[in-house]
């Protein structure tokens, strides 16, 4: 039966190996591209959901997000937003209510999706909520995985510049491994739901002296 912590120590993160995407990554920058990704998305039975958004260093000023990640098992689309706004493809992807679609703080990502082009947000499911229901206090994406899976995710690309002219190899890794560590997540927990696991509870004392005693 697998174990899991109710809070986990962040300061074991540099002894974890590193999480990484083994799929394949494609860029889209245009709404012929765009569209094409769709269609084969729309096919799929699962899907993980993210944003990245440049970083602001000016009080007041909140840009918009620049990239969508939408990723299967094994293959990642980073659709540029910055360069093809929400077309009405992505529009009826983020709108469908048939495939499942996965996402961390997704309601953040959606108000944030919604400042570029107004949609009705179709169904999607939480992982912070399945987390919190499972006992799980840790509501992070690095956290939650490091938690379930021993393996940590670099946030180095995290404050990069999303909107530069061409995206780092650095960058879409990063990009689509945060995607796709929704799909692992989700399915994991579903699975420990099934088949039982023990939840190793953290006293908040024990917490504070790690540094993640809740705010």
């Amino acid at each position: 039966m697998k174990q899991i912590y109710d809070k986990f120590d962040k300061t074991l993160f540099g002894q974890l190996p590193r999480a990484l995407f083994p799929g394949r990554i494609e860029v889209i920058v245009s709404e012929r591209e765009a569209e094409r990704a769709v269609e084969f998305l729309m096919e799929q039975p699962l899907l993980g959901l993210d944003t990245e958004t440049r970083p602001s260093f000016s009080s007041g000023r909140h840009n918009k997000v620049a990239l969508l990640q939408v990723c299967c098992d094994d293959i990642c689309f980073l659709f540029r937003l910055n360069h093809i706004g929400l077309p009405n493809c992505l529009i009826r992807l983020l709108e469908d209510k048939t495939i499942m679609k996965v996402g961390l703080s997704w309601h953040d990502d959606i108000r944030a999706l919604s400042n570029r082009r107004r949609f009705l947000p179709g169904t999607y499911v939480e992982l912070q909520e399945m987390a919190k229901l499972m006992g799980i206090r840790d509501m992070s994406l690095q956290k939650l995985y490091a938690n379930v899976f021993g393996e940590v995710i670099s946030k180095g690309q995290q404050l990069s510049n999303w909107e530069a002219d061409n995206l780092s190899g650095a960058q879409q890794l990063y990009a689509a491994t945060d995607a796709w560590a929704c799909i692992r997540l989700y399915k994991e927990l579903v699975q420990m739901k099934k088949e039982g696991y023990t939840l190793i509870h953290i006293p908040d004392s024990q917490a504070e002296e790690w540094g993640t005693a809740p705010s």
